[in-house]
């Protein structure tokens, strides 16, 4: 009798150990970008979400170096989710440009966020009204190996020009703007948030002029490039550009592990997509997200979870 009770206390607590793992807190990260910068806030504000609406979730906000950094610590199992460029996780994923030999095999999409524009400005006295008119022109292109430097890359071969074709700088967002101010700059590339920051204070000082990439251009680079979508700049972003502006963009982008199981990611990419008025209220970005716009400009592969969720409403 004594044997038969201590076996039933035994499996009363094996049972109560057990119950206890299933409601243990699911702990993971979310690599975002740099303190100062909008993955690190806006990543905060998802991480909240997640944290809030899904029972026993415990999700950390982690800094870093952004996008590339970010792909490589999801591929290595240091993080399981990341916010990043959409156009970079390309490269990861194919293993090309930025990660050129380095394919990331671990890596998916759970959906696209908010659009990071393509903002090509010149000095009002260049003459340039066209990417075509770039010809002979002093352009930058952002930071030697940026993403930037891809992208205006890619723009110009869609004007049938390459970086053999202008007088080609690497350069700062500010280092540019301030050589479109003093004369040593005809252009620049910039791929931001719309305003950008830099761009304001040119157009306070010297004045700019934003260049469009529109027409038969536009629709081949998206159709060879399939993170990019296209996009307007309305007009009066910049002061003394009345007009709206046609342009290209690529989207900050949600990534995950592609070993995380089904369920969780489709319970957290619904959790999410479920309460974009809390994200809208946590950060100014969280009002540029749609589940209808998440579909679009993606071009690595849906976690299955993920697109389970997007299923669901009929959307992919």
């Amino acid at each position: 009798m004594k044997k038969i009770v201590k076996l039933s206390v035994l499996l009363i607590c094996a049972g109560l150990l057990l119950s206890g793992c299933s409601n243990a807190k699911k702990d993971y990260i979310l690599a975002t970008g740099g303190t100062g910068g909008t993955y690190y806030p806006f990543g905060g504000a998802i991480a909240n979400i997640w944290n809030t609406k899904i029972e026993n979730m415990n999700v950390t906000a982690q800094a870093t170096g952004a996008s590339a950094e970010n792909l490589r610590l999801i591929n290595k199992g240091e993080a399981e989710y990341a916010i990043v460029q959409n156009d970079v996780m390309d490269y990861a994923y194919n293993g090309t440009d930025l990660f050129e030999g380095e394919k990331l095999e671990n890596i998916m999409t759970i959906g696209t966020l908010y659009p990071e524009v393509v903002q090509i400005a010149v000095s009002k006295d260049s003459g340039i009204k066209s990417v075509a008119d770039f010809k002979g022109k002093r352009i930058s292109v952002g930071d030697a190996g940026s993403g930037v430097e891809f992208n205006a890359k890619q723009i110009m071969e869609g004007y049938g020009l390459t970086f053999g074709d202008i007088k080609k700088s690497n350069l700062s967002f500010k280092e540019s703007a301030e050589g479109i101010q003093n004369g040593t700059l005809d252009g620049c590339f910039i791929t931001a948030g719309v305003p950008n920051a830099a761009l304001q204070e040119l157009a306070f000082t010297a004045g700019l002029t934003l260049v469009p990439v529109d027409g038969e251009a536009a629709k081949k680079i998206c159709e060879k490039y399939g993170y990019y979508t296209q996009t307007i700049i309305p007009g009066g972003t910049y002061k003394g550009t009345d007009s709206d502006t046609q342009a290209l963009a690529i989207k900050a982008t949600l990534a995950v592990s592609a070993k995380l199981d089904e369920e969780i990611v489709y319970e957290m990419t619904k959790a999410l997509f479920e309460n974009l008025s809390d994200l809208a209220t946590a950060h100014a970005k969280g009002k540029e997200v749609s589940a209808h716009s998440a579909v679009t400009g993606v071009s690595v592969p849906f976690h299955p979870g993920a697109k389970r969720y997007f299923s669901e409403l009929d959307l992919n």
